[in-house]
């Protein structure tokens, strides 16, 4: 069973955690980790590029020149794809690039991806994280005290407005509530700073 140190809001350790096999210990799965990316990635495309084909291009009603006889080429409509303001050939449309991904997948892909976070020594659990009015210099001074100079994702057991308020001016730092943790996240973020409550939490919905 993993064991990380836990840390108070001062920076300083002060006790010891053990985490579940389940969920922070299991093999790290690179190819599910891998999909479970490309997938969440894929979702955030809006998929609205789209280009006119020779039947939606305006103009066209009749032959621009006859058949024979001019030494051009024959040609039927200036909506053909080899004229100026003429329609696209395979052309992008429309279309949902989302990517399903089971519910048994996605489990498995954010247990590597914690798992993988623990491994690498990236995972740091804080005994509480709560702001009594939001304030950027607050959590830029309690990242500092961490020692976190890189992209940080904080996870609390619940919604702390607070603590969202506080870290969404900072680059490369985000919140995210325990039970919307997802594999994309925790691997995007350079390091992973989550509550006890979070923990507790984290194994609670996704260690079944």
């Amino acid at each position: 069973m993993p064991k990380t140190p836990v840390y108070n809001p001062e920076g300083e350790i002060v006790g010891e955690i053990e985490l579940s096999d389940v969920v922070f210990g299991a093999e790290v799965n690179e190819a599910l980790l891998h999909q479970a990316v490309v997938a969440h990635q894929a979702r955030q495309r809006q998929g609205t590029a789209s280009t006119k084909g020779r039947s939606e291009v305006s103009g066209g009603g009749r032959k621009p020149w006859r058949q024979k006889g001019t030494g051009m080429a024959r040609t039927g409509s200036i909506r053909s794809p080899i004229f100026r303001g003429g329609g696209i050939i395979f052309g992008p449309k429309p279309r949902d690039f989302s990517v399903d991904l089971s519910r048994v997948m996605k489990r498995k892909a954010l247990r590597s991806a914690l798992s993988a976070k623990v491994a690498s020594g990236d995972l740091m659990v804080l005994e509480g994280l709560g702001f009594d009015k939001p304030r950027t210099k607050d959590m830029a001074e309690l990242l500092g005290r961490l020692h976190v100079s890189q992209s940080a994702l904080l996870v609390t057991r619940e919604t702390e407005p607070g603590v969202v308020l506080s870290a969404r001016n900072i680059p490369g730092v985000q919140a995210q509530r325990a039970a919307n943790l997802n594999a994309y996240e925790v691997m995007a973020c350079g390091k992973l700073l989550m509550t006890r409550d979070a923990v507790a939490k984290v194994e609670e919905v996704f260690g079944s």
